[in-house]
């Protein structure tokens, strides 16, 4: 039976690079960071640890109307922007609603909206609560947001996995338009946890960089003094749709998705297994999938979160992948940029690798001064370009709770 071949034709981001996909793409090929200060009370009022983070560089209530706002959670809000120009991008296409699909993602959903109903409960009683808040606070509500805005009635279908749950959403588009479910799938991923409770949270894990007297440094994935990752948030959205229908109308094709892949460490609920087996086992199933050879593979958008155990962790599974071909691999983190947008990266690194062969640049990893001598890898520290001919590359994510998610994708034509 012959595989679907499924195409990638729309991009969209709000993230702490731009308000959309070419202001992040250029800024991320500048080396530009988007890690800043946090400009808020609570930072001082509850002494934080940390005391910066990357946010989103502009307001959602600039972008979007006066009740989307009101009626949405920040990670809401972000993923309709996202979604909107992803759809806007590739061409708005015209699908029967009952052939449109969402598979979007999130890590943590919606925390401002319940913490703030809480303390309203507390300090002003259950009749202050908001009607919304439940729609507003449930992990599914961006996926709803999207799906709803574009009259998406094949599926509107939520991953939380963790930091693996955007990549997880990919792959799962991709199975269901294999699987005839739909004609075209908005898959992505947004995270609005830039808060004061996961930013505690995480400083006391140990997890979180504490260079708060130079933000724009902090995120160092590879270097030796890397002390942890920072803090990002936003989404991304991608327009997944078959190369069939995208052909018969016309569209602009940005590269091609030949597979994706998930599997579980079960080895501990943050820490990485140090072996890598099971994250190998996702890197070799999505390129098996894809009839891809290791040695097709030119570049990898790593996930390299700079924290100390994580880096070495995805170094030690991609030797075990491609072992002497490792060394004719461009890797980049390009977390260095934009944070980690936890339930969002996969979103942003997939459309960063999607990029970087419809432009044939590998984006750089930045705040790479002293690469850690135990992982010996050719990180692009400058923007490279790729060679001609069919290339392929793959985009990993690995979270809490062992989730393990990697989508490979081809150039095209």
């Amino acid at each position: 039976m012959t595989v679907q071949k499924i195409v990638v034709t729309g991009i969209g981001a709000f993230t702490p690079l731009g308000t959309n996909a070419t202001d992040t793409w250029n800024n991320l090929l500048a080396g530009k960071s988007g890690a800043r200060p946090i400009d808020a009370d609570y930072i001082s009022e509850l002494e934080l640890p940390v005391t910066f983070a990357a946010q989103v560089v502009q307001s959602p209530e600039e972008i979007l109307e006066r009740v989307e706002v009101k009626r949405l959670d920040p990670s809401s809000q972000y993923a309709l922007i996202a979604g909107r120009e992803a759809f806007a991008d590739a061409g708005s296409p015209t699908v029967d609603p009952d052939r449109l699909a969402v598979d979007w993602a999130t890590g943590i959903g919606g925390i401002w909206t319940l913490v703030s109903a809480w303390e309203d409960l507390r300090q002003k009683g259950p009749r202050r609560v908001m009607p919304m808040t439940v729609p507003m606070l449930m992990p599914n509500g961006p996926g709803a947001a999207v799906g709803m805005d574009l009259h998406a009635r094949a599926g509107i279908r939520t991953v939380v996995s963790a930091c693996a749950s955007s990549t997880e959403s990919i792959v799962n588009a991709v199975e269901h338009l294999r699987a005839g479910l739909a004609d075209v799938v908005i898959a992505g991923g947004s995270e609005a946890a830039v808060h004061p409770l996961p930013l505690a949270s995480f400083a006391a894990m140990q997890a979180l960089s504490k260079r708060n007297d130079d933000p724009a440094r902090a995120s160092r994935p590879y270097d030796k003094d890397r002390d942890g990752f920072v803090l990002g948030e936003g989404a991304a959205a991608l327009v997944l749709e078959t190369e069939e229908h995208a052909l018969a109308r016309g569209a602009r094709i940005y590269a091609e998705v030949i597979g994706g892949a998930i599997t579980s460490d079960a080895y501990h609920i943050t820490a990485p297994d140090p072996e890598g087996s099971a994250a190998a086992r996702a890197m070799t199933t999505a390129l098996e999938k894809g009839g891809a050879a290791l040695t097709d593979v030119v570049h990898v958008n790593a996930h390299a979160t700079s924290t100390p155990v994580g880096d070495i962790a995805e170094y030690n599974a991609l030797k075990r992948v491609f072992g002497d071909h490792l060394k004719n691999i461009a890797v980049t983190a390009t977390k260095g940029a934009t944070g980690h947008l936890l339930g969002g990266a996969g979103a942003i690194e997939a459309l960063f690798t999607v990029m970087a062969l419809y432009t044939r640049t590998v984006p750089p990893t930045i705040n790479l001064d002293n690469q850690d001598p135990e992982i010996i890898l050719d990180v692009v520290t400058s923007p490279r370009t790729l060679p001609e001919g069919p290339l392929v590359a793959i985009s990993n994510s690995f979270g809490f709770g062992g989730h393990n998610a990697v989508a490979a994708f081809r150039s095209y034509p």
